[in-house]
């Protein structure tokens, strides 16, 4: 009796002992499943990219399985790189940007690859009026307010927060008064890369006044991949058969002039350097796109047939800025590998409501109230051809 009941005992300890190691294999096995999402988190860190205003920069990168990679900036939302294939397989970075952070925030950097806001482009005489009640603005470019003022969303550090490979949520709160602008702004940009080969850019914002929204991107872009120092052979075509006339300064004079027959028209493919030297200046002009609602609809084409890369840009917004690069004249440091970017080595497309909407009546209105939101979409879909 007392033998069988050692070898019961033995039995259980044997059995005890088992499931013990059982145990102790499944917590290795959760265990090194951990560390596998932790490398997987990890593969999604970002890069440490310097110290702006006592915070944190970091640069995000997104990418698809096509070849496409996207990096961002949590300084000014900005877009450092997209880096897509040629026709023959070659990957190139197709946007004009700088090696390190102080070519972000050197004085003078027009904007590459930034979010712009509260409001982007130019707002006349650094004012405007609102329920009976005249709000001054910084007067940054020739009297008149550019882009949001001196320190505008392109100057600011966003909170980010990256969840996977394909998507970038960034989140700014702009205080009442900043920049002479009423009303606190909550805004988020969501970037993704998409299996199409598209970044797509989705703005919301919410207010608790009533104040003027229109946000954009100001990527500066040369699908050439670096290999032309302009974009003048770039082919582009714009779905618009209207643009805003403006005075010297750059205003709209609220005329709405037919594109047909002049150096304006690009509602068919033409070569940026076509007509560029027929406009004074250079094109840096809001075309008003030939739709009605907020629809996502096609914008404008662009094609660099040495390399092969389509560009197709679709977007909520009435309108689009075509920028050609006018003010670049090579004094910009830290350019990309060493890089000067000379005049119209880039242009750029930014979706928006019109310039000076909140002194324009007859303009669409960019003024959020509260309980409302603010909605915009804008995609660029890269392809070859």
């Amino acid at each position: 009796m007392k033998k069988a009941i050692l070898s019961a005992s033995f039995l259980l300890f044997s059995a005890h002992l088992l499931v013990s190691c059982s145990n102790s294999e499944n917590s290795n096995a959760g265990s090194e499943q951990k560390d596998s999402s932790t490398s997987t988190s990890s593969s999604m860190a970002p890069t440490a990219y310097g110290n702006h205003d006592n915070q944190a920069v970091n640069q995000y990168t997104l990418s698809n399985s096509k070849g496409m990679t996207v990096k961002i900036l949590n300084y000014g939302g900005t877009v450092t790189d997209i880096l897509v294939p040629d026709r023959n397989g070659k990957t190139g970075d197709v946007v004009l940007g700088y090696d390190s952070l102080s070519g972000y925030t050197q004085t003078g950097n027009p904007y590459f690859g930034a979010l712009v806001g509260r409001y982007g482009n130019r707002i006349a005489n650094a004012k405007f009026q609102l329920d009976g009640k005249t709000y001054t603005l910084a007067a940054n470019n020739n009297g008149n307010t550019l882009h949001g003022g001196t320190k505008g969303f392109d100057k600011v550090v966003w909170n980010a927060d990256q969840n996977d490979d394909h998507t970038l949520e960034l989140t700014y709160t702009s205080k009442d008064g900043e920049e002479g602008y009423p009303g606190n702004l909550q805004a988020k940009v969501v970037y993704t890369v998409t299996d199409d080969n598209e970044l797509k850019i989705e703005y919301t914002a919410t207010t608790d006044k009533p104040t003027p929204v229109n946000l954009t991107n100001h990527t500066y872009f040369n699908l050439s991949g670096g290999n032309e120092p302009t974009i003048e052979g770039h082919e582009l075509m714009l779905n618009a058969s209207k643009y805003t006339i403006v005075n010297d300064k750059l205003i709209p004079t609220g005329a709405l002039p037919d594109v047909k027959g002049t150096p304006m028209d690009f509602t068919s493919p033409k070569k940026i350097g076509q007509d560029l030297a027929k406009v004074k200046g250079g094109y840096d002009h809001n075309y008003v796109l030939n739709k009605s609602g907020n629809s996502l609809t096609q914008a404008a084409t662009a094609y660099d047939s040495a390399s092969g890369r389509y560009l197709e840009m679709s977007t909520t917004e009435p309108g689009v800025q075509f920028y050609s690069g006018n003010f670049l004249d090579g004094t910009l440091k830290g350019g990309r590998g060493g890089a000067k970017y000379i005049k119209h080595a880039g242009f750029c497309l930014e979706a928006q409501h019109f310039p000076d909407s909140p002194n324009q009546p007859s303009f669409p209105s960019t003024i959020l109230k509260p309980g409302d939101t603010y909605h915009q979409t804008t995609v660029y879909k890269f392809s070859t051809k």
